[in-house]
């Protein structure tokens, strides 16, 4: 029987699979483009975001082989450091958004987003990307899993399904379910059914 951790970090895993794969498929633009800003030194500020966003992967992984509470204590550490030095990166940078430092950095920096003990640090950032993706800097499915985060922490319903309760693998209530899928469809994200069968498998 799966520990509830490892139910957790199974349904974290899949959640930044899935992410990652809508990102790259994006057609918006954003996800494959790396301009640099002169401003920023924004190779060193995305070799951060992926090393930060490797070393929790790791950990999850970790807890998933091992769920203990010395897992559990080490993936909360590194999940407060994290989001410590993202608050650093918005503060100097602004949301590291794709066109800024890479998709896959980007990517990254929303993980650790995801992850962040702190719902109003959450929903600040929400507003840049929010911004960042009507410009055309960030896919639309990153927008898509912030605000469905913030919404669940705000005890809300979500928009497009994206938050799953570990407890229970299923979503967590949504808005107009009725037209969920064309939601999911316009930010690259596959039919819900689709995303919870693979969960099952997983998990």
């Amino acid at each position: 029987m799966t520990s509830a951790l490892g139910r957790q970090t199974q349904v974290e895993a899949a959640d930044e699979s899935r992410l990652a794969d809508a990102s790259t498929r994006s057609d918006d633009g954003a996800a494959g483009t790396e301009t640099a800003d002169p401003l920023a030194p924004v190779s060193a500020v995305a070799a951060e975001l992926l090393h930060r966003s490797d070393h929790e992967r790791d950990l999850m992984r970790r807890a998933q082989a091992d769920p203990t509470p010395q897992r559990r204590s080490e993936i909360i550490a590194c999940r407060r450091a994290n989001a410590d030095a993202l608050k650093s990166v918005v503060d100097r940078h602004g949301w590291p958004s794709a066109d800024r430092v890479g998709a896959p950095a980007s990517t990254a920096a929303l993980m650790i987003l995801l992850h962040a003990p702190d719902l109003d640090f959450q929903l600040s950032c929400r507003d840049l990307i929010a911004q960042a993706t009507l410009d055309g800097r960030c896919p639309a499915v990153h927008l898509a899993y912030i605000a469905d985060h913030c919404a669940v922490e705000q005890r809300l319903p979500q928009f497009y399904g994206t938050r799953v309760n570990p407890a229970t693998l299923r979503p967590y209530p949504i808005r107009r379910p009725e037209s969920l899928d064309e939601r999911r469809r316009d930010v690259g994200l596959g039919p819900l059914e689709e995303q919870m069968e693979a969960l099952r498998h997983g998990c």
